[in-house]
């Protein structure tokens, strides 16, 4: 076993998944391939999030049908073991979703990786396999990308796909299951749960779906309360915030798409009354989402899988507080608190800290909340850092870190009126959440991973 440090990284997002480290002090402003870098190695592909506990850093990536497991030491980045996994089976995914999106979580008796095209599977610090737990197939176009959890001795794996959807929960010493609860109704979604324990109340999981935000109870697995949702298929993570949580799933009020009978009339060239994969290639905007509409997988889209694309993400979306009290069951309307609907991200999971929720999406659109009333605080935009963002924003010694695709990494000074101190550039495609610890950020590019801190 390893021992803990003081400030783990021990899953996606850090502490709870929270995305704050509360001890770190004296990051950098300024950072880049040649400027306050303590260490640097090279990595294979993949999506996954750096994961750090004791002495050790865990990843994941892709090696052609090789599923792999990575594990370097902290201090100086040497790698220490690697492990390669045969597919047990593949999926037919969109063009730029990745098998190795999923973060490992880890604790002392070593690291829990989750693979869609596999299963669960446990190592030792060493590297030595503990146990299986073979999964899948999974039906989820897009990918799996939710990744494992740990609560004392439970593993949490959410598994949220086109159907069939559940949470399972097993014994982490032993891999066994200890429940498996269906989540009826659940489409795809790529959110990642926390373990919430207001005062005075058991162990919660909550779990932010497609169509509503789910509590269930840690020992039983048994569903507690729940709050419908719009969701064009949920990824951030929720917030809590004492007797309250604040979540985020982004939505629309209008269509997403032409009407059934237009797209006959554009694309349906034999006149069979559905629309073939073959014709679909010419509707531009959805040519490459085809596997999604096509839920059935009979190779063709009909009129009830089109309304289901229109229907997808529309209602009642936005970042919401919620406060659910004692309650059981559907949550009653007071349990609302504020709502905003207004630059609401898709990919990043918001970020709450010191007072202040931040919430980042494409373009560089900074939007700063009040989390009481949610009032909006500033919004702006990191004009040196437009462009997509995928990793999610995290935070320590007064600083909120933003990283968008291209490998341009924003440093904020954290606060209501938020500043920008600096912009780095990483050069090279960013997809993961930055992991920061020991007064060090440790952040993956497409083939390196670096640890940053002053010199």
């Amino acid at each position: 076993m390893v021992q803990a440090n003081a400030a783990d990284w021990a899953r996606f997002r850090g502490p709870n998944g929270s995305g704050v480290d509360a001890v770190s002090k004296g990051l950098p402003v300024e950072f880049g391939p040649s400027k306050n870098v303590l260490w640097k190695a090279a990595v294979p592909y993949g999506r996954s999030s750096p994961v750090l506990f004791g002495d050790r850093l865990y990843l994941t990536a892709g090696e052609g049908d090789a599923l792999v497991t990575l594990c370097y030491r902290r201090t100086d980045g040497k790698l220490l073991w690697r492990q390669a996994l045969k597919k047990a089976h593949t999926q037919d995914l969109y063009k730029d979703a990745d098998g190795t999106s999923p973060s490992v979580t880890a604790d002392a008796a070593g690291v829990y990786v989750f693979f869609a095209e596999f299963g669960l599977i446990a190592y030792t610090p060493e590297g030595k396999e503990r146990w299986r737990h073979p999964l899948g197939p999974f039906d989820n176009f897009y990918g799996m990308a939710s990744s494992p959890v740990l609560e004392g001795d439970t593993l949490l794996m959410l598994c949220d796909q086109t159907a069939k959807s559940f949470l399972l929960a097993l014994d982490r010493n032993t891999g066994k299951p200890k429940w498996k609860t269906e989540r009826v109704g659940m489409t795809m979604s790529w959110s990642v749960p926390i373990v919430w324990a207001p005062a005075g109340q058991p162990k919660q999981v909550v779990v932010v779906g497609s169509s509503s935000v789910d509590s269930y109870y840690l020992a039983t697995g048994e569903r507690r309360w729940w709050m419908p949702v719009a969701s064009e298929g949920t990824i951030a993570v929720p917030a809590a915030d004492g007797d309250s949580l604040i979540l985020s799933t982004s939505g629309h009020n209008g269509a997403w798409a032409i009407p059934y009978q237009q797209l006959l009339a554009s694309y349906d060239k034999d006149k069979n009354g559905t629309v073939s994969k073959q014709e679909f290639q010419g509707y531009a905007d959805w040519k490459d989402h085809f596997g999604w509409i096509d839920a059935d997988r009979s190779g063709a889209i009909d009129s009830r899988e089109w309304t289901t694309l229109n229907e997808f993400g529309r209602g009642e979306y936005g970042a919401v507080r919620i406060t659910p009290g004692n309650a059981t069951g559907a949550l009653p309307p007071s349990a609302t608190k504020w709502r905003v609907k207004k630059q609401v991200p898709y990919v990043p999971s918001p970020l709450l800290y010191h007072g202040v929720y931040y919430m980042v999406k494409d373009g560089g659109i900074v939007t700063a909340l009040n989390p009481e009333t949610g009032a909006v605080l500033k919004q702006g935009r990191a004009a040196q850092s437009l462009g997509t963002y995928y990793a999610s924003p995290v935070a320590a010694d007064g600083k909120v870190f933003l990283l968008n695709a291209e490998g341009k990494l924003t440093v904020l000074k954290a606060g209501a009126q938020w500043e920008v101190l600096g912009v780095n550039d990483l050069q090279e495609d960013t997809f993961a959440t930055p992991a920061i610890a020991d007064n060090r950020i440790y952040v993956r590019t497409r083939g390196a991973l670096y640890c940053f801190g002053a010199k």
